[in-house]
């Protein structure tokens, strides 16, 4: 059994969660300004840290805001944090917020907060009915950051229960794009694999999926519309924290025969495969 996380990672220090906390003029807090990401910890090791890191300052960049560390010192928080709260199957989520501002609204030097949560992946029980989603008209401002406004995601979490589903799936004049947390993928009737290319995070499980489903089937990245999405023979989302899962159905709309596809299940099995063999490496 795992223990709670008992520290995290807060501007330069190492401390318990009861300390760890921001001053009130941080431009999270006051204005919701900031950058996020989030990476899994298998057996101990991150995985796929490089690709995150990556995102992560791709994010910053977008957002203006600059990583006050090297990643030399950001790989040793990393390190101790694991060493510390002896999480081996865990979630680490690094945030990067605008500072500690005067005014409330000057961004001041970046704030950067790496904490770490347990993590439970998706049971059998989902993998093997599958969920439900809905569609709803939203783009986020900008697509390519990770950052930390989820409000209208939050907005729509009553919505979703009402109508018995599981995620929302972004649209935006019939063209749809990703879901609050998570990429989207089809499977056409020929088993060409295709994930939205506009309007979307670039997904580390996304990057991963679309590279493995290349070994096997047609796959691409391109314009995906809702009467592609209603009328695919499979339909799934990806993610750090949920890897693969099957949706098979879309608003009212049934997906191919209502069960999870093959091309789906054998994408999940490749994954996981490929993520252990990862694990595999960096244990050694």
């Amino acid at each position: 059994m795992q223990s709670n996380p008992n520290y995290a990672y807060v501007r330069g220090q190492v401390l318990p969660l009861e300390q760890a906390t921001l001053h009130i003029s941080d431009l999270s807090i006051q204005r919701g300004y900031g950058v996020f990401d989030y990476f899994r910890v298998f057996h101990g090791k991150p995985v796929f840290l490089d690709d995150y890191l990556e995102r992560f300052h791709a994010s910053a960049a977008a957002m203006n805001l600059e990583v006050p560390v090297p990643d030399a010192d950001l790989r040793q928080a990393i390190d101790e944090l694991i060493r510390r709260n002896n999480l081996p199957l865990s979630g680490m989520k690094m945030i990067l917020t605008g500072g500690y501002s005067e005014n409330g609204y000057d961004p001041a030097e970046a704030s950067l907060i790496i904490q770490q949560q347990p993590l439970i992946l998706p049971g059998p029980e989902m993998l093997e009915q599958g969920i439900k989603v809905i569609t709803h008209e939203y783009v986020r401002e900008v697509p390519r950051a990770k950052t930390i406004n989820y409000t209208m995601g939050i907005r729509l979490i009553g919505e979703i229960r009402r109508r018995g589903a599981s995620d929302v799936l972004y649209q935006q004049n019939g063209v749809v794009s990703e879901f609050p947390r998570c990429n989207l993928f089809i499977v056409k009737q020929d088993n060409t694999v295709v994930t939205p290319a506009d309007n979307v995070l670039l997904g580390v499980t996304r990057k991963n999926v679309l590279a493995l489903a290349g070994k096997k089937y047609k796959a691409a990245e391109g314009t995906v519309t809702l009467e592609d999405v209603y009328g695919a023979k499979e339909v799934f989302l990806t993610s750090t924290t949920k890897r693969i899962v099957p949706i098979v159905q879309v608003d009212e709309q049934v997906i191919g025969t209502g069960k999870p596809g093959d091309v789906t299940l054998s994408l999940l099995q490749d994954l996981v495969q490929l993520e252990e063999e990862k694990g595999a490496k960096m244990l050694v």
